[in-house]
This record gives structure tokens, sequence and C-alpha cells, in this order.
């Protein structure tokens, strides 16, 4: 789960336009312009002309390397020669150890200390210097807070700051000038660095832009916020980066006064979108990149037939996580099914259902067999057999042919007791 990051003891100043052309001009060369581009398919399916911004083509695969090097490049000599420290597990992390090691400046990175060993080693092969400390976030970042004080080192917030809401701002900058006509900017909140930066610049440039923020239903820290309710957990999220349990006091101040509305989507709407983007635009997103796209197939009817720029604002998530998304996207989408077929115990009865399945086209992927642990009379056996088919069509096609050859069928896709 992302960092649920404290609010700062103050947050002075405020962000404009020209900040955030500033920053533009700061970051130029030394982060990746990625792409915007329309994607037709997903225009099609969602009945929106939709537009990706492609940041996980950034070098660490997320957005967070704007702000983090905005807020490096601000610092004072005597600042960077001091170093920085910053309380993360995740992109954070990652942006702000990158950009201070090609700067010279000392970094050093305060992890929990249940972090997976590969993403403190991926932090400390860009330089840092990697503290682990604490068993919930809050306890790091103020272990953070206390080496900051005893050091003197500068903190770098992950999202409560102006320089750093100040680069994330400049993704809104690029996709404006590539497609002026855009209506609606669809933009992942978690603290709100994100969605703070780009309606400052949005609206700026086109007072009429729609902006929409989209949070997971288990952590809506900006919609929570809007409208006094008070935090209640929920559990884990696949859109961790984007888990914050409180959104920043300066982000919350601009997002209260530029941000149209705050939609909320669930886990299997973030699935879908991350199968999605894999499948259709052949390009990996994580559960909180992938929060824009999910908003837009919730919620089509608030989307159909505007111009829509979404941010695919990330990209690092756990392989092992993403292909168990995309075996479940393949069940959803009834690709791959488990069947209960009911049969007598007689030699061939089985081979019979293979029979049909195999003639028909359909992939049996799996087998098992079952005599002792049923409650089926002692002459009556089933097998669990799993299978791949084209479409739900194609499934519901070699159902019927089963249940027409005498056999009485199931569908257990969820995990359930034998019976």
């Amino acid at each position: 789960m992302a960092e649920p990051q404290p609010e700062p003891a103050e947050t002075p100043g405020s962000v404009t336009l020209d900040d955030v052309r500033r920053a533009a001009a700061a970051l130029k060369g030394s982060v990746v312009r990625t792409p915007f581009t329309q994607s037709i398919t997903l225009s099609r399916l969602t009945g929106a002309e939709i537009f990706i911004k492609f940041e996980n083509l950034q070098f660490t695969a997320s957005f967070k390397e704007r702000g983090a090097l905005n807020k490096l490049l601000s610092l004072a000599n005597e600042e960077r020669a001091a170093g920085v420290i910053a309380a993360s597990a995740g992109n954070h992390a990652q942006g702000v150890a990158f950009h201070a090691q090609r700067l010279g400046i000392p970094a050093t990175i305060v992890m929990p200390s249940s972090t997976p060993f590969v993403k403190v080693r991926q932090t400390e092969e860009f330089g840092a210097r990697v503290v682990l400390y604490g068993d919930r976030f809050d306890d790091t970042a103020a272990y953070a807070r206390d080496l900051a004080n005893k050091e003197g080192y500068t903190i770098i917030h992950p999202f409560d700051d102006p320089q750093v809401i100040a680069g994330q701002g400049t993704i809104a900058l690029e996709m404006l000038e590539e497609v002026p006509d855009l209506e609606v900017l669809v933009v992942p909140v978690g603290g709100g660095g994100l969605i703070s930066g780009m309606a400052t610049a949005a609206k700026a440039l086109n007072p009429a832009i729609r902006i929409v923020g989209v949070q997971a239903e288990r952590f809506p820290s900006l919609h929570r916020a809007l409208h006094g309710q008070d935090y209640v957990p929920r559990g884990n999220s696949l859109a961790e980066g984007i888990a914050v349990k409180t959104i920043g006091t300066l982000t919350y101040r601009i997002a209260r006064r530029l941000v149209d509305e705050v939609v909320l989507v669930n886990e299997d709407s973030l699935e879908r979108a991350v199968s999605l983007f894999l499948n259709i635009e052949k390009t990996v997103a994580e559960g909180a990149g992938a929060a824009g796209l999910a908003a837009v197939i919730s919620h089509p009817e608030s989307f159909a037939g505007q111009k829509v720029g979404l941010v695919l604002s990330g990209g690092n998530i756990d392989s092992r996580l993403l292909a168990s998304l995309l075996m479940r996207a393949l069940v959803r989408d009834g690709r791959i099914t488990r069947l209960r077929v009911e049969l007598s115990d007689v030699p061939g009865a089985l081979g019979r259902v293979s029979t049909i399945i195999g003639a028909l086209g359909g992939n049996i992927i799996d087998v098992s067999h079952h005599r002792l642990f049923s409650q089926l009379p002692a002459k009556e056996t089933y097998s669990d057999i799993t299978v791949e088919t084209r479409d739900r069509l194609h499934l519901d096609e070699i159902i019927k042919a089963i249940e027409d050859a005498g056999f009485v069928v199931h569908v257990r896709n969820q995990d359930t007791h034998t019976s």
C-alpha cells in the first residue's frame, strides 16, 4: 500500500501557471516529454475520444520524477550540499533517488521495515542511502522528519509542496499544447499533487475545461475531505500509488477551488483498466496509473462524445500481480472457465465430455476427478474441468452441448467448498 503521508506543519505559498511554466523550462531535457496519443480502440469502447498521456514511459516509469526534480532544482547550494530526505516506498522514492544522483545531491530514503527487497535494491542502485524504519508508514514519515531535523536534510514531500505541484502540472501543459481543444482531464488522486498541478495549469489556459479526479473507493482522501467524511479502513487497493489516507493541506486548497468532480472506482474496474491497457495499448499500467481509464469505463455517460485526456501515471506493478490480473480478466471475459460436470462412475464418461469440448474447439487446461470427497450418490462422481474458449458465446455453446449429451454442468469460477 502507498504511503499515507501525514500533513506537513505548514505549506506556505500557492501555485500559478507561471510556476508551472518555469518548471517546464527547468525540466526540459531532463525528463521525458512522454507521448500523448489518441486510442482509437478505447475511444470506440467508451464512446469518448480518449487521449492517453503515457507517463509510464519516464525512466523510473512514473510521473513522480517531474515534481521531485523540480523541487531538487529549486534548492540553494547549501541545501544541495547538506542532502535531501524522503519517506517513500514507491514511485516518489525512485524519482528523488534518480534525479538526486544525477545532480550530485546526497539522498536518504526512509522506507517501512516491510518494504520488499527489490524496491530497496532499486532505490540503492540510484545512489540513495536507504533507511528501514517502522511497521506503519506514519512511523516511517515521522522518523524521516526527525532525521531531517537532526542532520539538516531538506524534506522532499511527495505531493504537498509548491515546487512538486508545479512540476506535476507540466503534464497538463504538454497535453494542451498537443490537443488544445481537450474538454476533460481525468486524473488519479492520492495526496493531490498531480491533480493540483494539472488543474492549476489547465484551468488557467482554458477555464471551461473539466477536471475530474479519480480515487479508489477504499481510499477516497479528496472525496472524503470535500464531503466532511471520516477515514474508514477498507483494506488494500490495487491502486496502491493513490492509496493515501489524507489529502495534503495545499493540494486540498487548490483542488477544492479547481477540481470539478471526484469519482470513485472499485477494484474490479481498476483490474479491467490495467488489462485493457495491456491488451489494447500494449503498455503496462499500475493500478493507480489505470485509474483514469477505470473512471471512464465505470461512468461512460459522463464522458460520452467528449475529448478526454487520461494520465497513465505509472507502470510499476509487480509481475506476479500483473500475471494474476490477466488470468482473472480471462475468467471475467468467459475465456477461461472452471466447469463441474456430474458423471456416472463408469469407464469412458470423462472421455465423452472431453471429446465434446475438443470437437467444439475448446481447450482443456486442467482436469481434477473426484470420487471420495463428494456428497453425490456412490455410483456418481464429478470432474472439475478448466476450459479455455474464444469468448462467452463459445463457452455457452460448449456448455449446451455437454448438457444435451445428458450431463449436469455447473460453472464454478469462484472458490467454493466441495459439495
